[in-house]
């Protein structure tokens, strides 16, 4: 007969496997949450872009996530709060500004803003960009273009140490679109040589 631990580690993991397998075929509760959004904010008029892992997916590389990162200016953050918060969305926290949920899914949504920088936050040559300056529609969602997208990993896993697997999400993003060092030309000249080093070691031939 199962302990209570096991029985509630075996739906745990059946759960965590269904949510995997509807967020490979493109549904399950973050897809969900990230289409309402996308909906709401062009219903108030909020410039946006999906960034992190759900862009990732958009641009080729598909990887498991856990919330949903949405890019916005001040003012639009401010817009958020005042006609979103307390109407289908809710701080995930007491005094939390930039963090909430969907309060139908309970899908975590992390907030960034323009003009602040990725990575350690300290001043860089990258900035987070004005999202109505950079969102490229994908299926009706607003989605942060490839170079800036990937101009964004590199500043971020290049200045914080806690913050590599923004490299290897790099490195994914070169597999999935088949990038080369000639992509370089397109990102910000203080992240160049590192995605240049990065395509030369994903693009080595197999011995």
């Amino acid at each position: 007969m199962a302990t209570a631990y096991e029985t509630r580690l075996r739906e745990s993991f059946d759960a965590t496997l269904r949510e995997a397998s509807e967020f490979f075929m493109g549904r399950g509760d973050l897809r969900a949450t990230m289409k309402r959004l996308a909906e709401r904010f062009a219903a108030e008029g909020i410039a946006y872009a999906v960034i992190g892992g759900m862009a990732l997916g958009e641009h080729g590389y598909v990887r498991m996530t856990d919330d949903v990162d949405i890019l916005v200016t001040q003012n639009g953050l401010e817009r958020f709060a005042e006609q979103c918060v307390g109407l289908g969305y809710a701080p995930t926290h007491v005094g939390a500004e930039r963090a909430f949920r969907d309060v139908e899914t309970e899908v975590r949504i992390k907030v960034w803003v323009a003009g602040e920088y990725p990575g350690d936050g300290k001043p860089k040559p990258v900035m987070f960009p004005d999202p109505s300056t950079v969102a490229i529609e994908a299926a009706g969602i607003r989605v942060v273009s490839l170079p800036r997208l990937i101009e964004l990993k590199l500043a971020s896993g290049m200045t914080a140490p806690d913050r590599l697997r923004d490299l290897a999400d790099v490195q994914e993003l070169i597999r999935a679109e088949a990038l080369d060092e000639k992509f370089a030309e397109q990102l910000d000249e203080s992240v160049r040589s590192k995605f240049s080093e990065l395509a030369r070691a994903t693009n080595r031939p197999l011995r």
